[in-house]
């Protein structure tokens, strides 16, 4: 009997036991291919000996302060490691425990520079639906995936929703790549206008659309329209980088490859990898400027921020990942990965898109490849998916309601930088079957 409360509640998962590179070992003697790093977490794998030996250093040295009465040299450390890699302007760096907490402790951070610079009337971000920021209130609030949201509804702040930039679905036939996109930066900025532009505070956007939609990537010239509206208007423009950031794409930042800076980024999963658990916020140098010529403090804390042993996980991913170029390694086994799954899914009957960045790559699964009909919820296709891949000793993250919260089944795959071309061939061979599988019950 299980004392836990599991994330489903009618069975208990299986029990992990060891885990070494790509695979994880449960208690039954199974093993499973990471083909998702659990949830785009572990981008080094399991057990990398340098980031568990900096963990027993930190342990060794200082394994708690807290930040209230000091500072460690570790935290020190790895707040200028992740400025000096981020887009231009970003100074500032705020760590926490995870993705949900970065997000809530951007959301303040973007009020209070607003309230400190005295337009205390700003009190609303603009999100997209479909989009997800999170799970705990604030984050939910501005993220757009319904079923997530429903039952929580009435405690959640109202957040005005623009389209999601999903080419997939949103553009029309006869429209051009360029016409689409001009069609959601007006969207946006109607949005803003209808709100009243001296009341918003932000615009919040995933730069790749993680696991509510699968992998989906921007159109070109997007988030540069997203840029201009936001300083044509004085509005922070937030991008939540917490699955697709730390190099998951290829470049350590995702929004690198759309040639725009943020005003705040939050990352986490890959922050840390998986060793422990982290996350950060980090901000134009002028935001946090304001904030300590103004009041001198910023009105936020959680007792585990900047805690020195994730600290030391996370600057210890950061250090390998410069050192054994893995940057370059998840552009090119992601472009080995999507070459893989074009050669086995883009023909198939049920998959009607493939997409993503290096190594976060989605496929979309229809019912109808010609009109992009989707399956029907009550199938439950991305469950029997999981199932199926499981049975194979495969992991992956299949979810539904990939188009409005209930509708459509996708499957995101996000393996560790360091999976070897055979490891992929092996990841795609066992998809393809548990997707077979799945669709014929």
């Amino acid at each position: 009997m299980s004392f836990i409360i599991h994330r489903s509640l009618r069975q208990t998962p299986p029990i992990a036991v060891r885990a070494s590179g790509i695979t994880v070992f449960d208690s039954a003697g199974h093993a499973y291919l990471d083909a998702s790093g659990g949830a785009a977490v572990s981008s080094l794998g399991h057990g990398h000996p340098d980031v568990i030996a900096a963990m027993h250093r930190q342990i060794d040295r200082c394994a708690y302060a807290h930040t209230a009465f000091f500072t460690t040299e570790v935290a020190e450390e790895l707040a200028a490691t992740l400025a000096a890699r981020s887009p231009k302007g970003i100074e500032a760096v705020y760590l926490v425990s995870g993705g949900s907490e970065a997000m809530e402790t951007a959301l303040k951070l973007a009020r209070q520079y607003f309230v400190e610079g005295g337009e205390e009337g700003r009190s609303l971000f603009i999100a997209r639906r479909q989009s997800y920021h999170g799970n705990t209130l604030g984050a939910l609030a501005v993220g757009g995936n319904e079923w997530r949201r429903q039952p929580f509804a009435p405690l959640l702040m109202e957040v005005p929703r623009v389209a999601p930039c999903y080419e997939y679905r949103g553009r029309a036939e006869r429209q051009s790549v360029d016409e689409y996109t001009a069609l959601l930066l007006d969207e946006l900025e109607t949005a803003i206008m209808k709100a009243g532009p001296e009341k918003v505070i932000g615009f919040v956007a995933e730069p790749v659309v993680g696991a509510t939609g699968g992998a989906i990537p921007p159109t070109p010239g997007y988030f540069k329209g997203v840029r201009d509206i936001c300083d044509r208007h004085g509005i922070l423009f937030i991008a939540d980088e917490v699955m697709c950031g730390m190099g998951r794409t290829g470049t350590m930042y995702a929004i690198e490859q759309d040639g725009v800076a943020p005003d705040i980024i939050t990352v986490a999963k890959g922050l840390g990898a998986g060793y422990q658990p982290i996350g950060a916020v980090l901000a134009q140098g002028a935001i946090v400027e304001r904030l300590r010529q103004g009041s001198g403090s910023f009105l936020h804390g959680h007792t585990y921020i900047g805690h020195p042993v994730a600290a030391a996980a996370a600057l210890a991913v950061q250090q390998v990942i410069e050192r054994d170029g893995l940057l370059a390694q998840v552009q090119r086994r992601g472009a080995t990965l999507k070459r893989m799954l074009g050669d086995v899914f883009g023909k198939h009957d049920h998959v009607g898109d493939i997409r993503g960045r290096g190594l976060f790559l989605g496929i979309e699964l229809v019912r109808d490849r010609a009109t992009k009909e989707p399956f029907a919820p009550e199938r439950k296709l991305h469950a029997a998916i999981k199932a199926q891949a499981m049975a194979r000793g495969l992991m992956v993250y299949p979810m539904g309601g990939t188009i409005d919260g209930q509708r459509g089944d996708h499957i995101l795959l996000a393996p560790p930088f360091i999976v070897t071309a055979s490891e992929l061939s092996e990841i795609v061979a066992r998809l393809a079957e548990a997707v077979d599988a799945a669709l014929l019950k």
